[in-house]
């Protein structure tokens, strides 16, 4: 087998997803108009929801977040069919590779990362926090709205009004800096949510993207789906030795490839000794069936299990 050409196909990788992410960043936010006006965006496809999350108060979001339009019916007592449809939609053919190439905060903290400093690397202690974010997806996502709307009449996305960073990010900051209106209005709550975005940016430059990991609630929607998704890590086990390369390589709290914390990055693909990884399209199994001259070449890892 040629490696220099494995290498060289593998290389590839990062650079894609890098600007597949900056790609699904600017046209998530390309209403330029909102930021000339210092405005939330009025943007008519905001009846359709983007993958990733994305505020749709942000001046320039095009189109609306899947986890505010949730909150949002359920807050009005209402089963979001549409929404839930398009998360479906979503996981089943993508899973978290949404996280991992289409979500503009993802993309942040990850550039925050590359800042030069000491790196917490991932343990047994954060695969066990990596759970959080299933409790943020039940109780501040589902149970309150649904259960202030039976209180009161009416309920509010919590979520989104009072923890989530990326809204503060995209939206609150931009309008707070852009409208003097806004500024006038911002009091307490604002600062807090400053607070929690201040630390999830320094906590960023030293744990590899900590909102998605712990508490993002789109991610754990998404981690649902990761092993059945059409579109994902493959992993051939009649080469698969179990040496537990792919693990060492990802800085998600993954155990295996494509389990419930895979992003689809690649690097596991990149590190494993084998070639028993993969995705359609991509990767060792394609490469080596072109060399033709290995056991991985006869085979094929697309044929393998997820």
């Amino acid at each position: 087998m040629d490696n220099s050409l494995l290498r060289r196909g593998l290389g590839k990788l990062p650079a894609l997803r890098r600007r597949v992410q900056f790609l699904s960043l600017l046209l998530c936010n390309a209403d330029l108009r909102g930021f000339a006006r210092g405005a939330v965006s009025s943007s008519p496809l905001k009846r359709v929801c983007v993958p990733g999350l994305n505020c749709y108060s942000c001046p320039g979001a095009l189109a609306s977040c899947p986890l505010g339009a949730l909150q949002n019916s359920l807050a009005q007592g209402r089963f979001p069919f549409y929404v839930a449809g398009l998360l479906l939609l979503f996981g089943v053919t993508l899973g978290r590779g949404v996280c991992g190439f289409l979500c503009p905060f993802g993309l942040v903290q990850e550039l925050l990362y590359r800042i030069p400093s000491p790196k917490l690397p991932k343990s047994p202690l954060t695969r066990r926090l990596s759970l959080l974010k299933y409790g943020f997806l039940t109780f501040p996502v589902i149970v309150l709205p649904l259960g202030a709307f039976v209180a009161y009449g009416l309920g509010e996305p919590f979520f989104c009004k009072f923890l989530c960073p990326a809204g503060t990010l995209e939206a609150g900051l931009p309008l707070v800096l852009l409208n003097a209106a806004f500024r006038e209005l911002a009091g307490g709550l604002f600062i807090l949510k400053l607070a929690l975005l201040a630390a999830c940016v320094a906590a960023a430059v030293f744990i590899f993207r900590p909102f998605c990991r712990f508490a993002c609630p789109l991610g754990a929607i998404y981690g649902l789906f990761n092993r059945y998704a059409l579109w994902g890590i493959r992993r051939d086990r009649g080469l698969c030795t179990n040496c537990g390369s792919c693990a060492e390589a990802c800085k998600m709290d993954t155990r295996i490839a494509n389990d419930r914390e895979c992003i689809r990055c690649g690097d596991c693909i990149r590190a494993c000794p084998a070639g028993a990884l993969s995705m359609p399209g991509t990767g060792p199994s394609r490469i080596l069936r072109g060399c033709g001259n290995s056991r991985a070449g006869r085979k094929g890892a697309h044929g393998g299990e997820a």
